[in-house]
C-alpha cells in the first residue's frame, strides 16, 4: 500500500462511539458518528437572553405544601381544607399527590421468661400528600397560613 491509499481509506475501529451510545455503530458504518436527538434537544436556543431566563424565573413560583398524618381519613380532610382555600383566592393547584406510605415496624416479646419466643408485632404508618400551588398571590399565602387544621397533621411549606 501506498501512503495515499491510506489516507483515502477512512480508519476502523472497534469498541464502542461515546457520542451516541450505541456500540460499535461509527465501526460498522465507516462515517462519522450522529449525535442523538436527546442531545441536540438539550442544546439551548439563545432568543434575548438574559431576558428569557428572568422571564421563565419569574413566572414560575411554585408553593409545595407536604403534608404528613397517622391516619388516611384526617389527612384527606386536611388536603381538602387547603385545596378549598387556594381554589377560593384563584390559585392554580397540582395535586393531590399520593407520597409512598411511610412504614415503621416494631417486635416486642410478649413474656421475658417462659413464652420467650412468642413476639408480637406493631406498626406505624405515615400517610403523606403532595400539593403544589403555582404562582400564589400574597392573599392565598396569608389564607393558608391562618388555616386551622386538626391535630396529627404535619405540614412542610416550601418556597421553589
Amino acid at each position: 500500500m501506498t501512503t495515499s491509499e491510506t489516507k483515502t481509506k477512512p480508519a476502523r475501529t472497534e469498541g464502542t462511539s461515546r457520542q451516541n451510545g450505541s456500540v460499535g455503530l461509527a465501526a460498522r458504518s465507516g462515517g462519522k458518528p450522529k449525535l442523538a436527538k436527546t442531545a441536540v434537544s438539550k442544546i439551548p436556543k439563545k432568543v434575548s437572553g438574559v431576558a428569557v431566563k428572568k422571564a421563565k424565573e419569574e413566572s414560575k413560583v411554585v408553593l409545595r405544601i407536604r403534608v404528613r398524618a397517622y391516619e388516611s381519613k384526617i389527612l384527606d380532610a386536611s388536603v381538602k381544607q387547603i385545596m378549598d382555600t387556594a381554589v377560593r383566592h384563584d390559585a392554580v393547584i397540582v395535586g393531590p399527590v399520593p407520597l409512598p406510605t411511610e412504614i415503621k415496624k416494631y417486635t416486642v416479646n410478649r413474656s421475658p421468661f417462659i413464652y420467650k419466643n412468642t413476639r408480637e408485632q406493631f406498626e406505624i404508618r405515615v400517610h403523606k400528600r403532595l400539593i403544589d400551588i403555582i404562582n400564589p398571590n400574597a392573599k392565598t399565602i396569608e389564607a393558608l397560613t391562618n388555616l386551622s387544621l386538626p391535630s396529627g397533621v404535619d405540614i412542610d411549606v416550601k418556597m421553589l
